[in-house]
Protein backbone atom coordinates (compact mmCIF):
# COMPACT_ATOMS: atom_id res chain seq x y z
CA UNK A 1 0.00 0.00 0.00
CA UNK A 2 1.31 3.51 -0.61
CA UNK A 3 1.27 6.39 1.08
CA UNK A 4 -1.64 8.80 0.81
CA UNK A 5 -2.66 11.91 2.08
CA UNK A 6 -6.13 12.31 4.21
CA UNK A 7 -8.65 15.28 4.17
CA UNK A 8 -11.18 15.65 6.50
CA UNK A 9 -14.38 17.26 4.57
CA UNK A 10 -15.58 20.39 6.23
CA UNK A 11 -18.52 20.34 3.63
CA UNK A 12 -19.82 18.64 0.63
CA UNK A 13 -18.74 21.29 -1.56
CA UNK A 14 -15.38 20.62 -0.46
CA UNK A 15 -15.49 17.04 -0.85
CA UNK A 16 -16.30 17.38 -4.10
CA UNK A 17 -14.22 19.93 -4.75
CA UNK A 18 -11.56 17.06 -3.25
CA UNK A 19 -13.01 14.47 -5.73
CA UNK A 20 -12.67 16.60 -8.85
CA UNK A 21 -9.38 17.17 -8.05
CA UNK A 22 -8.76 13.14 -7.98
CA UNK A 23 -9.50 12.56 -3.91
CA UNK A 24 -11.03 9.37 -3.31
CA UNK A 25 -14.38 9.94 -1.45
CA UNK A 26 -14.06 7.03 1.75
CA UNK A 27 -17.23 6.63 4.15
CA UNK A 28 -17.23 2.90 5.49
CA UNK A 29 -13.98 2.17 3.61
CA UNK A 30 -14.33 -1.25 3.56
CA UNK A 31 -13.95 -1.99 -0.03
CA UNK A 32 -11.66 1.00 -0.81
CA UNK A 33 -9.56 -0.60 1.67
CA UNK A 34 -9.16 -4.33 0.13
CA UNK A 35 -8.79 -2.41 -3.55
CA UNK A 36 -5.44 -0.62 -2.05
CA UNK A 37 -4.47 -3.39 -0.48
CA UNK A 38 -5.07 -5.47 -3.64
CA UNK A 39 -3.35 -2.84 -5.72
CA UNK A 40 -5.90 -1.99 -7.66
CA UNK A 41 -6.41 1.87 -5.94
CA UNK A 42 -3.40 3.99 -5.46
CA UNK A 43 -4.95 7.12 -4.60
CA UNK A 44 -3.16 10.37 -3.67
CA UNK A 45 -5.75 11.76 -1.44
CA UNK A 46 -8.43 10.25 0.65
CA UNK A 47 -11.31 12.62 1.64
CA UNK A 48 -13.55 11.40 4.41
CA UNK A 49 -17.30 11.96 3.99
CA UNK A 50 -18.70 10.23 6.61
CA UNK A 51 -19.68 12.87 9.28
CA UNK A 52 -21.05 15.03 6.29
CA UNK A 53 -24.80 15.86 7.42
CA UNK A 54 -26.23 15.68 3.59
CA UNK A 55 -24.60 11.90 3.61
CA UNK A 56 -25.91 10.94 6.67
CA UNK A 57 -29.48 9.78 8.47
CA UNK A 58 -32.67 7.84 7.43
CA UNK A 59 -36.04 10.31 7.85
CA UNK A 60 -39.17 10.63 6.23
CA UNK A 61 -40.06 13.67 3.80
CA UNK A 62 -42.89 15.28 3.80
CA UNK A 63 -44.55 13.05 0.61
CA UNK A 64 -43.78 10.21 2.66
CA UNK A 65 -40.65 9.08 0.75
CA UNK A 66 -37.79 7.81 3.13
CA UNK A 67 -33.90 9.28 2.29
CA UNK A 68 -31.65 7.23 3.43
CA UNK A 69 -27.85 8.94 3.99
CA UNK A 70 -25.16 7.51 1.59
CA UNK A 71 -23.07 7.20 5.28
CA UNK A 72 -25.81 5.11 6.71
CA UNK A 73 -24.28 1.75 7.67
CA UNK A 74 -26.10 -1.38 6.74
CA UNK A 75 -26.90 -2.43 10.50
CA UNK A 76 -28.66 1.00 10.83
CA UNK A 77 -30.83 0.69 7.65
CA UNK A 78 -31.90 -3.45 8.40
CA UNK A 79 -32.68 -1.75 12.24
CA UNK A 80 -34.69 1.12 11.43
CA UNK A 81 -38.45 0.68 11.77
CA UNK A 82 -39.81 2.47 8.80
CA UNK A 83 -37.20 0.17 6.50
CA UNK A 84 -38.94 -2.92 8.33
CA UNK A 85 -42.70 -1.33 8.59
CA UNK A 86 -42.39 -0.29 4.59
CA UNK A 87 -39.55 -2.11 2.91
CA UNK A 88 -39.25 -5.57 4.23
CA UNK A 89 -37.34 -6.58 1.49
CA UNK A 90 -34.82 -4.54 1.92
CA UNK A 91 -34.74 -4.41 5.40
CA UNK A 92 -33.85 -8.52 5.10
CA UNK A 93 -31.04 -7.89 2.11
CA UNK A 94 -29.12 -5.60 4.92
CA UNK A 95 -29.30 -7.54 7.99
CA UNK A 96 -28.02 -10.45 5.46
CA UNK A 97 -24.99 -8.88 4.18
CA UNK A 98 -21.24 -9.42 5.36
CA UNK A 99 -20.83 -9.96 8.99
CA UNK A 100 -22.39 -7.95 12.04
CA UNK A 101 -18.63 -6.58 12.73
CA UNK A 102 -18.90 -5.41 8.81
CA UNK A 103 -22.36 -4.17 9.15
CA UNK A 104 -21.77 -1.87 11.48
CA UNK A 105 -19.07 0.12 9.56
CA UNK A 106 -19.98 -0.60 6.08
CA UNK A 107 -22.20 2.22 4.51
CA UNK A 108 -25.23 1.33 2.43
CA UNK A 109 -23.75 4.30 -0.44
CA UNK A 110 -20.28 1.98 -0.35
CA UNK A 111 -22.35 -1.16 -0.97
CA UNK A 112 -23.74 -0.01 -3.61
CA UNK A 113 -20.66 1.15 -5.04
CA UNK A 114 -18.18 -1.59 -4.46
CA UNK A 115 -16.17 -2.62 -7.26
CA UNK A 116 -16.67 -6.80 -8.49
CA UNK A 117 -15.52 -9.76 -6.21
CA UNK A 118 -14.48 -11.64 -9.00
CA UNK A 119 -10.53 -13.07 -8.06
CA UNK A 120 -9.56 -12.18 -11.83
CA UNK A 121 -10.34 -8.94 -11.37
CA UNK A 122 -9.42 -8.84 -7.87
CA UNK A 123 -5.78 -10.64 -9.01
CA UNK A 124 -2.95 -8.37 -9.76
CA UNK A 125 -1.76 -11.32 -12.49
CA UNK A 126 -4.45 -10.95 -14.68
CA UNK A 127 -5.23 -7.97 -16.56
CA UNK A 128 -8.69 -8.81 -17.33
CA UNK A 129 -11.39 -6.73 -19.78
CA UNK A 130 -12.67 -4.65 -16.87
CA UNK A 131 -9.15 -3.51 -16.39
CA UNK A 132 -8.80 -2.27 -19.71
CA UNK A 133 -6.85 -5.69 -20.87
CA UNK A 134 -8.37 -7.64 -23.74
CA UNK A 135 -9.98 -11.10 -22.15
CA UNK A 136 -12.36 -11.95 -19.21
CA UNK A 137 -10.47 -14.94 -17.61
CA UNK A 138 -14.03 -16.26 -16.03
CA UNK A 139 -15.11 -17.34 -19.48
CA UNK A 140 -12.98 -20.53 -19.97
CA UNK A 141 -11.83 -20.16 -16.16
CA UNK A 142 -13.37 -20.39 -12.80
CA UNK A 143 -16.55 -19.02 -12.99
CA UNK A 144 -18.72 -21.03 -10.60
CA UNK A 145 -19.37 -17.83 -8.99
CA UNK A 146 -20.30 -15.82 -12.30
CA UNK A 147 -22.96 -14.25 -14.36
CA UNK A 148 -25.68 -16.21 -16.14
CA UNK A 149 -27.43 -13.23 -17.46
CA UNK A 150 -25.98 -10.01 -18.82
CA UNK A 151 -22.28 -11.06 -19.65
CA UNK A 152 -21.36 -9.42 -23.39
CA UNK A 153 -17.46 -9.66 -22.89
CA UNK A 154 -17.73 -9.65 -18.88
CA UNK A 155 -18.68 -12.13 -16.32
CA UNK A 156 -19.19 -10.60 -12.99
CA UNK A 157 -21.87 -10.57 -10.99
CA UNK A 158 -23.10 -7.52 -9.18
CA UNK A 159 -21.46 -7.92 -5.82
CA UNK A 160 -24.27 -5.35 -3.53
CA UNK A 161 -27.09 -7.56 -1.84
CA UNK A 162 -29.06 -4.24 -0.89
CA UNK A 163 -28.76 -3.25 -4.69
CA UNK A 164 -31.01 -6.38 -5.29
CA UNK A 165 -33.83 -5.13 -2.77
CA UNK A 166 -33.39 -1.63 -3.67
CA UNK A 167 -33.91 -2.18 -7.63
CA UNK A 168 -37.30 -4.35 -6.52
CA UNK A 169 -38.43 -1.13 -4.57
CA UNK A 170 -38.24 1.56 -7.24
CA UNK A 171 -35.45 3.34 -5.02
CA UNK A 172 -33.49 6.52 -6.86
CA UNK A 173 -29.74 7.83 -5.88
CA UNK A 174 -29.13 11.20 -5.36
CA UNK A 175 -26.17 12.54 -6.85
CA UNK A 176 -24.40 15.56 -6.04
CA UNK A 177 -21.74 17.56 -8.26
CA UNK A 178 -20.96 21.37 -8.98
CA UNK A 179 -23.94 21.62 -10.94
CA UNK A 180 -25.88 20.52 -7.74
CA UNK A 181 -28.00 17.56 -6.88
CA UNK A 182 -30.27 15.17 -9.21
CA UNK A 183 -31.88 12.26 -8.69
CA UNK A 184 -31.64 9.18 -11.12
CA UNK A 185 -33.32 5.77 -10.99
CA UNK A 186 -30.77 3.05 -9.29
CA UNK A 187 -31.51 0.43 -11.99
CA UNK A 188 -30.28 3.20 -14.45
CA UNK A 189 -27.77 4.01 -12.63
CA UNK A 190 -25.77 0.71 -12.69
CA UNK A 191 -23.75 -0.40 -16.31
CA UNK A 192 -23.96 -3.61 -18.20
CA UNK A 193 -20.50 -4.15 -19.64
CA UNK A 194 -22.00 -3.94 -23.13
CA UNK A 195 -22.13 -0.40 -22.45
CA UNK A 196 -19.04 0.51 -20.57
CA UNK A 197 -17.19 -2.74 -19.63
CA UNK A 198 -14.22 -0.66 -17.07
CA UNK A 199 -17.48 0.36 -15.16
CA UNK A 200 -20.18 -0.59 -12.63
CA UNK A 201 -22.05 2.53 -12.57
CA UNK A 202 -22.74 6.12 -14.27
CA UNK A 203 -21.20 7.90 -11.33
CA UNK A 204 -18.33 10.27 -12.53
CA UNK A 205 -14.82 11.91 -11.04
CA UNK A 206 -15.91 14.72 -8.85
CA UNK A 207 -19.52 13.64 -7.81
CA UNK A 208 -20.25 12.20 -4.51
CA UNK A 209 -23.84 9.94 -3.85
CA UNK A 210 -25.36 11.35 -1.13
CA UNK A 211 -28.28 9.49 -0.45
CA UNK A 212 -31.20 7.00 -1.01
CA UNK A 213 -34.53 7.83 -1.50
CA UNK A 214 -37.41 5.28 -1.82
CA UNK A 215 -40.78 6.28 -2.76
CA UNK A 216 -43.90 6.15 -0.39
CA UNK A 217 -45.41 2.63 -0.76
CA UNK A 218 -48.52 2.06 -2.43
CA UNK A 219 -51.74 0.64 -1.21
CA UNK A 220 -51.62 -2.67 -0.80
CA UNK A 221 -47.22 -3.05 -1.22
CA UNK A 222 -45.38 -5.86 0.12
CA UNK A 223 -42.08 -7.03 -0.06
CA UNK A 224 -39.43 -10.43 0.55
CA UNK A 225 -36.25 -11.20 -0.27
CA UNK A 226 -34.77 -14.55 -0.37
CA UNK A 227 -30.81 -15.51 -0.47
CA UNK A 228 -29.17 -18.80 -0.80
CA UNK A 229 -25.46 -19.00 0.20
CA UNK A 230 -22.89 -21.55 -0.05
CA UNK A 231 -23.00 -22.67 3.62
CA UNK A 232 -24.36 -20.70 6.37
CA UNK A 233 -21.33 -17.86 6.54
CA UNK A 234 -21.11 -14.31 6.26
CA UNK A 235 -20.04 -14.58 2.09
CA UNK A 236 -21.86 -13.10 -0.34
CA UNK A 237 -24.53 -15.25 -1.59
CA UNK A 238 -24.64 -17.49 -5.15
CA UNK A 239 -28.01 -16.16 -5.95
CA UNK A 240 -30.59 -13.83 -4.07
CA UNK A 241 -33.83 -13.02 -5.39
CA UNK A 242 -36.06 -9.40 -4.23
CA UNK A 243 -39.87 -9.56 -4.97
CA UNK A 244 -42.09 -6.01 -4.97
CA UNK A 245 -45.79 -6.63 -4.97
CA UNK A 246 -48.92 -3.99 -5.41
CA UNK A 247 -52.24 -6.29 -4.56
CA UNK A 248 -55.63 -4.90 -5.20
CA UNK A 249 -57.90 -5.31 -2.18
CA UNK A 250 -59.26 -8.41 -3.54
CA UNK A 251 -55.44 -9.98 -4.00
CA UNK A 252 -55.15 -9.75 -7.42
CA UNK A 253 -51.11 -8.80 -8.56
CA UNK A 254 -51.97 -5.17 -10.08
CA UNK A 255 -47.79 -5.15 -10.22
CA UNK A 256 -44.87 -6.87 -9.54
CA UNK A 257 -41.42 -6.12 -9.30
CA UNK A 258 -38.48 -9.06 -9.69
CA UNK A 259 -34.62 -8.87 -9.44
CA UNK A 260 -32.01 -11.15 -9.38
CA UNK A 261 -29.53 -10.49 -7.52
CA UNK A 262 -25.48 -12.37 -8.11
CA UNK A 263 -26.83 -12.93 -11.61
CA UNK A 264 -25.80 -10.64 -13.83
CA UNK A 265 -23.02 -7.40 -14.04
CA UNK A 266 -26.19 -5.26 -12.71
CA UNK A 267 -29.47 -6.50 -10.40
CA UNK A 268 -31.18 -8.26 -13.28
CA UNK A 269 -35.04 -7.42 -13.54
CA UNK A 270 -36.82 -9.98 -14.85
CA UNK A 271 -39.35 -8.86 -16.37
CA UNK A 272 -41.25 -12.11 -18.13
CA UNK A 273 -41.65 -12.93 -14.44
CA UNK A 274 -43.37 -9.69 -13.84
CA UNK A 275 -45.30 -10.12 -16.51
CA UNK A 276 -46.65 -13.51 -15.65
CA UNK A 277 -48.27 -12.10 -11.78
CA UNK A 278 -49.41 -9.05 -13.75
CA UNK A 279 -53.95 -9.36 -12.91
CA UNK A 280 -53.66 -12.88 -11.73
CA UNK A 281 -54.34 -13.86 -7.94
CA UNK A 282 -50.80 -15.28 -6.25
CA UNK A 283 -50.67 -18.99 -5.88
CA UNK A 284 -48.31 -21.97 -5.67
CA UNK A 285 -48.81 -22.83 -9.30
CA UNK A 286 -48.58 -19.32 -10.52
CA UNK A 287 -45.04 -18.31 -8.81
CA UNK A 288 -43.93 -21.73 -9.62
CA UNK A 289 -44.86 -20.02 -13.69
CA UNK A 290 -43.57 -16.53 -12.77
CA UNK A 291 -40.06 -18.45 -10.87
CA UNK A 292 -39.52 -20.91 -14.38
CA UNK A 293 -40.48 -17.76 -16.32
CA UNK A 294 -37.16 -15.90 -14.39
CA UNK A 295 -34.65 -17.96 -15.87
CA UNK A 296 -36.34 -17.63 -19.66
CA UNK A 297 -32.83 -16.62 -21.96
CA UNK A 298 -30.42 -17.56 -18.87
CA UNK A 299 -26.80 -18.40 -20.41
CA UNK A 300 -24.98 -20.10 -17.99
CA UNK A 301 -21.33 -20.49 -18.23
CA UNK A 302 -19.39 -23.86 -17.79
CA UNK A 303 -19.70 -24.13 -14.16
CA UNK A 304 -22.27 -22.13 -12.94
CA UNK A 305 -25.54 -24.22 -14.44
CA UNK A 306 -26.44 -24.81 -10.79
CA UNK A 307 -27.59 -21.40 -10.21
CA UNK A 308 -30.57 -21.45 -12.72
CA UNK A 309 -32.27 -24.15 -10.17
CA UNK A 310 -30.94 -21.95 -7.23
CA UNK A 311 -32.61 -18.55 -9.12
CA UNK A 312 -35.88 -20.26 -10.01
CA UNK A 313 -36.39 -21.37 -6.63
CA UNK A 314 -35.88 -18.32 -4.98
CA UNK A 315 -38.22 -16.82 -6.66
CA UNK A 316 -40.71 -18.64 -6.05
CA UNK A 317 -39.72 -18.39 -2.64
CA UNK A 318 -39.94 -14.99 -2.65
CA UNK A 319 -43.00 -14.14 -4.86
CA UNK A 320 -44.94 -16.54 -1.78
CA UNK A 321 -43.64 -14.78 0.44
CA UNK A 322 -44.03 -11.41 -0.21
CA UNK A 323 -47.86 -12.36 -1.20
CA UNK A 324 -48.32 -13.59 2.42
CA UNK A 325 -46.73 -10.06 3.60
CA UNK A 326 -43.88 -11.39 4.74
Amino acid sequence: MKRFAWMEAASLDAAMAAAADGAVPKAGGIDLLDLMKEGLLAPRRIVNIRALPECSGIREDDAGALRIGAAATLAEVASHPLVGARYRALARAAAGSASPQIRNVATIGGNLLQRPRCWYFRSAHHHCARKGGATCFAFSGENQYHAVFGHEGCAIVHPSTPATALVALDAKIEIADAAGRRIVALEDFFVLPGRDITRESTLAEGQIVTAIVLPKPAAGSRSAHQRQGQMDSFDWPIADVAVALELEPGGTCRRAAIVLGSAAPTPWRAGRAEAVLAGKRIDEEVARAAAHAALDGAQPLSHNAYKVPVLESLVRRAVLEANRGG
